[in-house]
């Protein structure tokens, strides 16, 4: 079973990402900060991160760079989950090294899409 990592602040919405991804056949494991959710990627090796890019603290594009920074997580899928929508902000999303974004609120069937893209 594959395993992913869903790194969000918002615990509504964490438990409805956790949800979607235990219906996708993931085994969920979170973090409701960038800090922890770093920690727990080198620790966890899973094999997608979804994560939050508007978070307090350390943000989900620093949380990109340390976690692709670092040799134990650094070739882990990441897919940005964000509220921004300008092309700017989301491709600071990829400069920062996340493999694609989905823009907040979004459907089952597009995370469901974007996740396929990403293991293709």
């Amino acid at each position: 079973m594959k395993k992913a990592l869903i790194i969000e602040d918002h615990p509504d919405m964490l438990d409805v990402l956790s949800r979607q991804l235990e219906m996708l056949g993931f085994a969920v494991f979170t973090a409701s900060n960038g800090e922890d959710g770093v920690e727990k990627a080198s620790g966890e090796k899973p094999d997608l991160i979804l994560m939050d890019i508007m978070m307090p603290g350390m943000d989900g594009r620093e949380a990109t760079r340390r976690i692709r920074s670092n040799p134990m997580s650094k070739d882990i899928p990441i897919l940005a989950t964000t509220v921004l929508f300008r092309e700017s902000e989301l491709n600071q999303c990829i400069e920062a090294g996340c493999n694609d974004y989905i823009v907040k609120p979004f459907t089952f069937e597009e995370l469901r899409e974007k996740i396929q893209e990403i293991f293709r």
